[in-house]
């Protein structure tokens, strides 16, 4: 007598892994409010400066046009108090003076908390890099699962690789088994006809099966052009 044959337990269902989420666009955080109190606390030296941070990091013109002027407001502020005092301040250069201190001082502060949000926010993840990364992920659902089929072709044909029409659990990626998929799946391939589909069809009933993107195209008479897709979103399992 042969001894029973060990029982193993039902292998769990894949799951295949989620493709990248957005991340969410992150708001300026405590130090912002520091760099935007920076022109108050230092009654408008240190405008020019913010300034400058914020025309670099956003890479704005304008706001090294701002940079500038708040340079210009501050340099006539203190050359004229420095060639005035302590006499009399006529109201020429009073107003210059008073103009550019106030205005790298208050309007410096006024204008740093108004821009803070824009220059310190962090951007999130637009539509097309979430695209680009979903893309990313089917093609490396794709080389997981040519790996797979590589190792063990009847795994791959238990999971149903490449076989988009028939009821399956595990995620290839979008491949489709040229040597075993029916037609109208094989015309959904890009580029792909249903005129070339059958093509791909009766070469394959005279051949038997392809090993190759290059092998399918020189038997089924395929364009050129249509190698490298093939290549992209095809499999040949046994």
């Amino acid at each position: 007598m042969h001894p029973p044959r060990p029982v193993h337990p039902p292998r769990p269902p894949f799951i295949p892994p989620p493709p990248p989420q957005p991340q969410p666009q992150g708001g300026p955080g405590a130090g912002s409010v520091f760099w935007a109190l920076t022109p108050l606390l230092t009654c408008g030296l240190g405008t020019p400066f913010t300034m400058l941070f914020a025309a670099v990091k956003r890479r704005s013109a304008w706001l090294g046009l701002a940079s500038a002027a708040y340079a210009l407001a501050v340099f006539l502020w203190i050359v004229i108090f420095d060639d005035y005092y302590p006499g009399e301040l006529p109201p020429g250069p009073g107003i210059l003076m008073f103009g550019g201190m106030f205005g790298s001082w208050l309007g410096g502060t006024v204008h740093s908390f108004i821009i803070r949000q824009r220059v310190f926010e962090t951007p999130g993840m637009t539509a097309n890099d979430r695209a680009i990364a979903l893309a990313q992920h089917r093609r490396a659902l794709r080389e997981q699962a040519r790996e797979l089929a590589e190792r063990d072709p009847s795994m791959a044909r238990e999971l149903r690789i490449g076989r988009p029409d028939l009821p399956r659990q595990y995620d290839d990626g979008g491949l489709v088994d040229v040597n075993h998929a029916p037609a109208q799946v094989i015309a959904a391939l890009p580029g792909m006809t249903p005129a070339l589909a059958e093509q791909v069809v009766k070469a394959r009933e005279t051949v038997g099966s392809f090993v190759s993107a290059e092998d399918l195209s020189a038997a089924a008479s395929l364009p050129p052009n249509l190698t490298s897709e093939l290549a992209e979103y095809t499999i040949y399992l046994p």
